[in-house]
This record gives structure tokens, sequence and C-alpha cells, in this order.
């Protein structure tokens, strides 16, 4: 199994991150989910402290999480192929539209 360093930003903060080349795409997909979230969270402007709203957004991702485990009939890998195919046609649009 292939590894190798991949660069995500988090809260305006880039990380490097030793992942498996096959993961790398999740993980990229899950550091964008949770940058997301914090800023829903930071424009609420009800939190103002960094490791506060990373540890709300940490809460909210988890709880969506046993929510999708304990609800009947969610297939979270057909959610994950959903996703992909997704991003896969916007980046086919925008390049497209950089043409």
């Amino acid at each position: 199994m292939n590894s190798k360093s991949l660069n995500i930003n988090i809260m305006g903060r880039e990380f490097y991150i030793t992942c498996p080349d096959e993961e790398q795409e999740d993980i990229q997909l899950a550091a964008t989910y949770l940058d997301k979230k914090i800023q829903e969270i930071k424009a609420e402007g009800k939190i103002v402290d960094s490791d506060r709203i990373a540890i709300i957004a940490a809460l909210s991702i988890t709880h969506e999480l046993l929510i999708l485990r304990n609800g009947s009939g969610f297939d979270i890998d057909e959610f994950k192929r959903r996703i992909v195919s997704l991003k896969k046609k916007v980046d086919e649009v925008m390049i497209k539209k950089e043409s």
C-alpha cells in the first residue's frame, strides 16, 4: 500500500498528512466538509474561539454520522460514491468553462 503526503486546508491553515493513495480523495472530501462546517459555525458569530469552533464542528459531524449509522437503510458507501461522482461532474464542467 503506497502512501504519500496530502495537503489539506482547514480554517485557513495548511496541514500535511500522510495517507494511502486510495484514501486521498476521501480525506480531501472530509477536510472540505469539516472546513465548511467550521465556516458555518463562524458565520453564526456566537462562538469566536478557534478551538471551540473546531470542537463544535467535530461534535456536529459526529452527531450526523451517528444519526446516519442508526438510520434504517442508509448505505454510506453509496453516499460516498455519489459524492465522488458529483465532484467529477463539477470538475468536468469547470474544465469546459476554462477552455
